[in-house]
């Protein structure tokens, strides 16, 4: 096998991710699909293992409701380490861009507090939701906009008691943080000032509209081609670098210099602002970027 992918509740996934690894030839990347990546990346340092996590869940759950387009323009998080195969790590992304997704390279840490934001907050949030509207006594006729917030209530306990407590400690702090939203967003209501409560909504919109436009902007494809020392980890260095910056690789390409001691990296940059960005980056590191 070229790649192996564990996919299981978050709970199961260090024990089938040791037994890919033992099974699995030297040539082969390993990786994984789970919500939470820290737990992984602390116990795998073997330079096959590459963590992921691809972001196309739904509130439905079988075979039953598989698409053909589930992962197309989806983004798939991977979580490479200073242990990983630059040459694995390629092959895994160009895997991913294959399928139809998105690669976007994060530490582990960093996507686990992303995540517990835009992904295991939320689904607190609605549990909390259905629970409150559930207990005024009389159940409540609801309208689409608590349909549309709760759509995520209750999902499958199977995996998500499992994310709940793998990622706890930043859920909990994510909790925390939207209950004081909250009470700021009660005294704004209470103080019943106009001015204030149009400028509170219009900065959510704001907000949102923020969100919404991040990715939206692709533009031509840039390219950008670096020399490297042939080291373990480099990829993941330069990878993480602009991922944490949020520049996204298209594509990848790596070839070992005769030498063995460099390499030459190809990166495919969308954008002409952010393949600006990718080549100061870069310049950081200490890789200057030759022009195509």
């Amino acid at each position: 096998a070229d790649v192996c992918f564990c996919c299981a509740p978050v709970g199961a996934l260090p024990d089938q991710v040791a037994a890919a690894l033992a099974s699995a030839p030297a040539g082969c990347a390993v990786s994984d699909v789970g919500s939470v990546k820290r737990q992984l990346a602390e116990e795998f340092a073997d330079e096959r293992f590459v963590g992921g996590h691809p972001v196309a869940g739904a509130e439905t759950a079988g075979v039953e409701h598989a698409r053909g387009d589930l992962l197309q323009g989806a983004v798939w998080y991977l979580t490479p380490s200073a242990a990983s195969s630059g040459i694995l790590y390629e092959r895994l992304h160009r895997l991913v861009v294959a399928l139809g997704a998105r690669p976007v390279a994060i530490e582990a840490e960093s996507h686990d507090r992303l995540l517990a934001t835009v992904s295991h907050l939320p689904h607190v949030m609605a549990n909390v939701l259905v629970s409150q509207a559930a207990g005024r006594g009389e159940l409540p006729r609801v309208g689409p906009s608590f349909r549309d917030a709760t759509r995520v209530a209750g999902a499958n306990s199977a995996i998500w008691t499992d994310i709940y407590i793998a990622n706890r400690e930043a859920i909990a702090d994510e909790a925390d943080a939207a209950a004081e939203r909250l009470r700021r967003a009660s005294d704004i209501l209470r103080a019943g000032d106009a001015e204030a409560i149009t400028a509170w909504n219009d900065a959510a919109a704001a907000d949102r509209r923020r969100l919404l436009e991040a990715d939206s902007a692709q533009g031509a494809v840039h390219e950008l081609r670096l020399t490297v020392p042939n080291r373990p980890g480099i990829v993941a260095q330069v990878a993480l670098a602009l991922g944490k910056a949020g520049v996204n690789i298209v594509d990848l390409a790596l070839a070992p210099a005769a030498d063995m001691r460099t390499g030459a990296m190809t990166l495919w940059i969308a954008g002409e602002e952010q393949a600006g960005r990718a080549r100061g980056l870069i310049g950081d590191l200490g890789f200057p970027v030759a022009q195509p």
